[in-house]
Parts: structure tokens; sequence; C-alpha cells
């Protein structure tokens, strides 16, 4: 006989209610759904024309964390499931009184040319007190981790020199692949006279008359943005004769806001222009204060109170800096519909610590201005990865 023995237990097993059970329920799924988020990917919608026609208004994306590896959360005290506000208000949706120290896990792949990526936006070193949609903070204040999404694509890496040139992108001199369905504006030539309905059938995003060569006042000419994919298509048609790409502004016809304000830098003319790397180090002479200074002093993890910046000159706890060695890596952005993005041409680098993820899959796309009904949702797009 065993000196102890297990008395069965005669109480019958307590059941949940149902409250509980729904509780168990939503708090599961609450847990499951935060660490798919945080590890694997999270699911976006685009707002803005700026990456037509490659992303339409109305995608909704799948962007992969694992494609250049997870970043540690950075600020822990956060309602799970939300990003700078509570849903449907404006009440901060965080606590920044604890910052950890951000690191990347390893990841697939590096952030490659011409990869359609999502980021926190840096915000605009040209103009450190911008401020964020909801007026109350702004792009700065917010931790990296929080700070607002954008999505565009990758034109240059670390150390890569850009130069965009009539309102086309160069690396390193070399002219850098075009997507099949970036916008560009072109000026075509057609036999006969076309009307709204041709551009549509050939999304064409917009068109203008243009008046008729002196040499050749028989054709017919139109300035239209749409991609080259369909300029191809238009070719094809038997109607257009004559293309063209044409720049929107003018070399040395300064931009407003342009990136470090250069007066003969425009979107369609900019640069040349080094993009920092880490390790690399850069005089500090007049040029590259206003190329890199407000880079040095808000995003390459110094403390920007011991920063100045001003005069084309840098100093650092009072020492004035005659080079610099960058700590990470930063990355040149621009949208595929170029002439409405506003992107890294106005608002410089991205750092590495801001990048989320890759944009790999369109699972749903609502078109915002519907013919009917049944073309709401945009059915050719559905399940559709992205190039």
């Amino acid at each position: 006989m065993a000196l102890f023995e297990k008395k069965e237990s005669t109480n019958p097993p307590v059941k949940k209610s149902a409250a509980r059970e729904w509780w168990d329920s939503v708090l599961f799924a609450v847990v499951a759904a935060t660490l798919i988020r945080y590890l694997f990917f999270e699911a976006y919608v685009i707002p803005t024309p700026s990456m037509e026609n490659s992303l339409m208004t109305g995608d909704f994306l799948f962007v992969s964390k694992l494609h250049y590896g997870v970043r540690t959360p950075k600020t822990p005290l956060q309602i799970p499931l939300t990003h700078q506000t509570i849903w449907l208000t404006r009440i901060p949706s965080y606590l920044d009184w604890i910052q950890l120290p951000q690191t990347r896990l390893p990841g697939f792949s590096e952030v490659k040319h011409n990869d359609v990526v999502v980021f926190n936006y840096p915000g605009n070193a040209n103009d450190p007190t911008e401020r964020d949609e909801d007026g109350n903070g702004g792009f700065w204040f917010h931790p990296v981790d929080l700070r607002t999404n954008f999505i565009k694509r990758c034109i240059g890496l670390p150390g890569d020199e850009i130069e965009v040139k009539n309102a086309q992108a160069y690396i390193n001199g070399k002219l850098a692949p075009m997507p099949a369905a970036m916008n560009n504006e072109y000026l075509i030539q057609t036999k006969e006279a076309v009307d709204e309905q041709f551009f549509q059938n050939y999304a064409v995003r917009s068109w203008n008359n243009v008046a008729p060569d002196s040499s050749n006042k028989n054709a017919f000419r139109y300035a239209i943005i749409t991609s080259p994919e369909s300029l191809n298509d238009m070719k094809a048609s038997g109607y257009v004769t004559n293309t063209e790409q044409i720049p929107m502004r003018q070399k040395n016809a300064g931009d407003y806001g342009i990136y470090t304000l250069n007066p003969t830098w425009n979107a369609d003319f900019f640069g040349p222009l080094l993009i920092p790397k880490e390790g690399l180090t850069v005089a500090l002479d007049s040029n590259n204060v206003v190329r890199y200074g407000n880079v040095i002093k808000y995003l390459d993890h110094n403390d920007s109170s011991s920063v100045q910046v001003s005069k084309g000159a840098i100093t650092m706890n009072g020492k004035a800096l005659k080079s610099y060695t960058f700590k990470q890596n930063y990355y040149f952005m621009m949208g595929d519909n170029r002439y409405e993005s506003a992107d890294s041409r106005f608002w410089g680098f991205v750092p590495a610590d801001h990048v989320v993820g890759k944009a790999v899959l369109i699972w749903m796309s609502v078109d915002p201005n519907p013919k009917t009904i049944w073309w709401k949702i945009r059915w050719n797009r559905l399940f559709k990865l992205i190039q």
C-alpha cells in the first residue's frame, strides 16, 4: 500500500462564464495580432497618389518585417494595435516615459535599389519645427518608431551619388531603372484629334492641349502624364506618331522647399548629392554643412542640444567640427508618380533606423472614386505582388 494516495476530486471543473470566454478570446487575438504585427508583417493602406500607377490610392498592402529584419520596440508603453493616437481620436496612444535602445534582428536581405519601402518619416531637415497632421507636436517630436509611415521606392543606397536630370534619376552616373508603371510627363503627337475617352482607355493621369509645331501645323500635340507601359500601348494603337519625355521644370529654376534649399535645384534637376553611409567620413566645408548639418544634428544618434549648425559651420559640445563620420546608413526615396510626390528631393535622407519593412503584396484595392458600386473594388489588383 502506498504511503500517499491521490484522492480523486469529486468537484466538477469550473465552467467559465460567457463573458470570461469572450475576454480570453479577445485577449488572445490582441496578443497574437500584436506579435504578428511586430515580428512578421503589418497591413497598410495607400492614402495618396505619390506612388501611382505602381500603387494606387486605396490599395491595401502587406508589409514584410522579415525582409530587412525586425526592429525591436523603442516605445514599449503603447496601446496594442495603435500607432500615434487611439482609434478615432487625437488622444496619444503611447507614453514616452521609457525609450529602449533600438536594434534590428537579422533579416532576409538588405534594402536594394528599386525596393518599395515603408519607413517612418524622418521630418524635413530644412524645417525642424514642421508640424504633424494633428498640429500638436509634429514628426520631430514623436519617437522614431511612431513617426508617420511613408511609402516610396528606394532610388539610392548608402554611399551612392544621386542626381536627377530631366526628371530621370541617375545613380553613380548611370540611368536608374524605371518601373514600368512609373508616371512621366510626355509630349505626344497624333495624326488626328483625340478625346478624353482615348486618354482614359490608356490610363493617362492628366492631359492638356499643346500649340501645334510650326513645322507641322496639321499635327495635334498633347502634354500627358502616364506610365511608359501605357505610352507603348498608345504607340501601338497607330494614333500616336511621335513622343518625347519632357520635364515639368527647367534647369537651374529653383523649387520651393527643395532639400538643402539649393537655389538652382528642383524636383526635375537635382544634385549630384552623396548619400551618407555608416563609417563614411566627410569634410565639413560650407557645402557639406548645408547638405549634412541637420542630418548630423537630428538623425545620426547625436544629442541635438549639443550640436549647433550655423553660418556654414558645425560645433558639437562647443567644439568646431572639421570632419564627421556617419554612425548609420541612409537611403534616398522617391515616389513613382514623381510629379506629385513629396520625397527625399524635398526632405532628405531616410536613416536605417527609420526603415519599417518591404511592401510585398496588395491584398485589397478600393477605388475612392468608382464609376459604379461594382467597380469600387479593383478586382485586377487583388493579391498582386508589388514590383
